[in-house]
This record gives C-alpha cells, sequence and structure tokens, in this order.
C-alpha cells in the first residue's frame, strides 16, 4: 500500500488521519475507563474507608486509605516492566488488552470484599491485594498507551494526540467524580458508607470487561511492526541500560510533575474537607468543574507544543511550579469560599498543564521502537511509585503532626529539582526518535 508523508517523520498511509484519530479513540476509551477505576478509589476513599478499617477518626482513617493507595503505586514499576516489556515484544495492542483485564479484576475484588466488621483483617487485606493488581495494571497502562498514541499519531501532530494520555486520565477521574455527585443526590451519607461506595467498582468492571473486548479490534503501530522483525533485544532491561541519561532524564522531568499532579488532583480533594472545612459534596463539585477545565486545555497545550517545542512547556510549569505552589496552598487552605477554592485548584492545574500535556511524548521521542514502552514505563513508574504515590500519605501524616505547611514547600522543592532538569534538557522533538 502507498503511503504519504506528514511534515518530519514517519509516513502513514493515505486517508491515514481518519486511521489515527479512530485509533487514538479506541486507545483513549479504554484509557478512559483504566483510570476512573484507577481514581474511583480515591474519589470513594472519604467512604469506604470506615468499612475497610477499625472505627477510629477520619483522619487515621483516611491515611490508612492513602497508605494502601501508596501501596498499589509500589507496584506501578513491576507493571510498566512486565507489560512494557510484554508490549515491545508482542506488540502494543496485546499489551493493553492485558492491563484492561487486571484492572477490572481489582475492581471487582474491592466490589464484592465484605467490610472489616463482618471480616476482620481479611477486608484490608484483601483491599491491599485488589490494589496490587491494579498497580500492576497501571503501571503497564501508562507507558503502553502513551507509546501507542505516540507512535499512531500524524508526525507534526504527535503533542495533540499524545496529549489525550491525560485527557483520559483526567477524564476517567471526572468520571469517577460524576458517579459519586449522582450517588450523592440519590443516597444519603450513611447508604453511600454502608454500601453506595461499591456501585462505582461494579461500573468500572463493567466497563473493562467492555474496553477488553474493544481493545482487540485496534491496529498495531507501524513502528512497532517495523521493528519487530529480526529483533532478539526488544524489551529488555540490558538492552534499556544501554540508554541510562535517557532514563534519568525521564526520572527528572517526571519528579516534580508527578507530585504536583497529585497534589493538585487527588489530594486537593481530602485537604479541603479535612483542611479548609468545606463540606464534602461541594468538594466534589470544585474537583469536577476544575478537572473540567484541566481536560479541556490538554490538547491545546499539546498542539502549542508541536509548534512552539516541548521544553518551553516544562519551563514554565517548573518555573510557576516553584514559585506559587506555596502561596497557593496556604491560601486554598484558610478559605471556606467555593469560588475561591475553585479559583486556587484551577491556578495549581493550569500551572500543572505544562507537564501533563506533552510528558507522554517527551518520553516517547527519547527511546527507540524496541524498548520504547519499557523506557517510557520502568523509570517513570518508579519515580511515580516513590514521589507520586506516596504524596497524599506524606501530605497526611504531615498534618497529623501539625507540620501541614512543610508538605508545600516539599512540593515546591521536587518542581524545583524538575526545573533544573528542564534547563538542560535538549528539545525532543527537534530530534526525535519516533522519526524513525
Amino acid at each position: 500500500m502507498s503511503t504519504e508523508v506528514h511534515g518530519r517523520g514517519e509516513a502513514v498511509r493515505p486517508g491515514g488521519e481518519r486511521r489515527v484519530v479512530a485509533n487514538v479513540l479506541r486507545g483513549s476509551i479504554g484509557n478512559l475507563i483504566e483510570w476512573y477505576d484507577w481514581y474511583a478509589y480515591t474519589a470513594f476513599s472519604v467512604y469506604f474507608a470506615g468499612a475497610f478499617f477499625p472505627k477510629g477518626d477520619l483522619t487515621a482513617q483516611l491515611l490508612n486509605t492513602a497508605g494502601v493507595f501508596a501501596i498499589g503505586f509500589l507496584m506501578r514499576p513491576l507493571g510498566g516492566w512486565l507489560l512494557g516489556r510484554y508490549a515491545d515484544r508482542f506488540g502494543r495492542r496485546a499489551a493493553l488488552t492485558l492491563s484492561v483485564t487486571l484492572m477490572a479484576c481489582g475492581s471487582l475484588v474491592i466490589a464484592l470484599t465484605p467490610g472489616f466488621q463482618t471480616i476482620g483483617l481479611g477486608a484490608p487485606v484483601l483491599l491491599v491485594l485488589a490494589r496490587l493488581v491494579q498497580g500492576i495494571s497501571v503501571g503497564g497502562e501508562y507507558s503502553t498507551s502513551a507509546t501507542y498514541l505516540s507512535e499512531v499519531a500524524s508526525a507534526n501532530k504527535r503533542g495533540f494526540y499524545s496529549s489525550f494520555q491525560y485527557v483520559t486520565l483526567v477524564a476517567g477521574q471526572l468520571t469517577a467524580l460524576g458517579v459519586q455527585i449522582v450517588l450523592l443526590q440519590v443516597l444519603s451519607g450513611d447508604e453511600m458508607s454502608e454500601w453506595g461506595w461499591r456501585i462505582p467498582f461494579v461500573i468500572g468492571a463493567i466497563g473493562a470487561l467492555i474496553v477488553m473486548w474493544l481493545r482487540r479490534s485496534m491496529d498495531e503501530t507501524d513502528s512497532y511492526k517495523k521493528a519487530s522483525s529480526g529483533s532478539d533485544a526488544r524489551g529488555t532491561v540490558r538492552a534499556l541500560l544501554q540508554h541510562p541519561r535517557e532514563c534519568l532524564l525521564v526520572v527528572g522531568l517526571t519528579l516534580g510533575g508527578t507530585v504536583a499532579f497529585y497534589t493538585y488532583t487527588t489530594y486537593l480533594q481530602k485537604f479541603m474537607v479535612n483542611t479548609s472545612g468545606i463540606d464534602k459534596s461541594t468538594v466534589a463539585w470544585i474537583n469536577f468543574l476544575a478537572l473540567l477545565v484541566f481536560l479541556c486545555l490538554q490538547p491545546l497545550a499539546g498542539a502549542l507544543s508541536d509548534r512552539v517545542g516541548r521544553r518551553w512547556l516544562l519551563l514554565g510549569f517548573g518555573v510557576c511550579g516553584t514559585v506559587l505552589t506555596v502561596p497557593l496552598m496556604t491560601l486554598l487552605g484558610s478559605t471556606t469560599n467555593p469560588v475561591a477554592a475553585f479559583a486556587l485548584m484551577l491556578a495549581g492545574l493550569v500551572i500543572v498543564t505544562g507537564y501533563t500535556s506533552i510528558n507522554a511524548i517527551v518520553k516517547a521521542e527519547l527511546f527507540p521502537t524496541n524498548i520504547r514502552a519499557l523506557g517510557v514505563g520502568l523509570p517513570y513508574a518508579l519515580t511515580v511509585a516513590i514521589f507520586g504515590g506516596t504524596s497524599e500519605y506524606v501530605a497526611l501524616w504531615l498534618k497529623q503532626a501539625d507540620l501541614e505547611p512543610v508538605f508545600f514547600w516539599y512540593v515546591s522543592g521536587c518542581v524545583l529539582i524538575s526545573l533544573l532538569v528542564y534547563l538542560r534538557m535538549r528539545e525532543t522533538s527537534k530530534d526525535s526518535r519516533l522519526q524513525g
């Protein structure tokens, strides 16, 4: 079949833009469901914390659920390695189908597990096991989805199309919040805490099974097909270690971004309830609306990176995140005004957009095809597990120790470290490994 070239880089089939859009949509729907399942845990933890752990004060119960959240993150490097290797050896489509199957299993276990009052320690044990499986799933989902969207995209629109990695990631979080808002309209607080919190996990398990079927019809990327012939070094750690500078670069550019992202998205819901003193239903609406705007910003920023380069957006995030995090969090902690809280949360999310909109494509542009999924996934997942997944736990621990402002400086310091990396890194869009 003949081909045509779009801008710099790889050739695509004639009429390929429609195929690109179709594949991006199918990949993105699956990504949305995966992240819905992942974020349903954080969205509903304020309701099921008492079901899985012994009775105590709210901060103590949230600390337990945050600990399980962090444990799930510890499995993400394993998922990044296993499914990244699987994607590089057996194809992006096969790995994406496997990851969503694992996520469905984890959600089903959470939905069906009896509470602490019924089976005692068995409840938190099963919760931990389910999150371990989901951690493996989401660790592999990120790397493979980022690789797939980057490889399937037209060469001159890679920033735009790859931004849908976070469009669907945030859409999954929004869907979880949307389900929460709907349930709050029809169920009482007691009903939510007793059994209502199980509904979103049932929805997630069913959605993941549907996506598992849809992903079987996705096209495999041309980049993978070309690289898979005659290569014995696909998806191996030994091959990855031949690119130490790129691996360290992924760690450095991820550090500040992941801490800021999980602070301004998952943790702020609890922060506004537990510190600002805003009621739960109002906080759900603040989160939903702010994240909706954040979602819309991703493709705009991704398209901008196709014109001006990735590095400028990363620098904008690094400077603003370093300078503005402490004042934004301090003001948010002292306000009970919903409009002011929304504006402050949105300001933080606008800053984080400089990282989230392009981090997938930047990482994919660093590695050759034969180790791209593993290269994108493993160093990223290690960084997220150590810093992103523990952000909420660190924040709650410092609050319990009456040292909450220290967390604001911690976030700012992490972003500063990444800023130093951005200042020294090359412009990946001008020398992309995706070009060949």
